[in-house]
């Protein structure tokens, strides 16, 4: 596939994934997490733009809130983070492995023209560095 400085995002991201609504319930959203077995999952608008994550951090807060009351109720977009770092898919693969390296994210939405089209996660680098070398 060629050199590290030479794979993108794009090559190795995940383009079918698991997205929430901004007004989608949020322990449906929850359940959806714990059945698929993901951590995390992008919410997007109906136009496909990328507003917030709902991340295993997210749904721990959720159980704060749940000790307190018996009920947790609400939108996806209550609970959800919002201040969310992309890539772009043509970031080359060596530049996201730094930026795993200087943040403390298991994965990064891929974004283009304002749209998500994809995610990419450490594991994804791994793939792609076990690939090249």
């Amino acid at each position: 596939m060629g050199t590290l400085e030479t794979v993108r995002v794009r090559d190795y991201m995940s383009a079918r994934l698991m997205t929430f609504a901004p007004d989608m319930e949020v322990m449906n959203a929850v359940h959806q997490l714990v059945s698929s077995g993901h951590s995390g999952a992008p919410v997007v608008d109906k136009t496909g733009k990328l507003v917030g994550m709902l991340s295993e951090r997210d749904c721990l807060n959720i159980a704060l809130v749940a000790a307190q009351d018996t009920c947790v109720a609400g939108p996806v977009s209550q609970f959800m983070s919002t201040n969310i770092e992309t890539v772009s898919p043509d970031l080359s693969i060596t530049q996201l492995a730094s930026l795993f390296l200087n943040r403390n994210f298991r994965r990064y939405p891929v974004v283009e023209d304002g749209k998500l089209i994809g995610q990419i996660s450490r594991s994804d680098v791994l793939r792609a560095i076990s690939h090249c070398c």
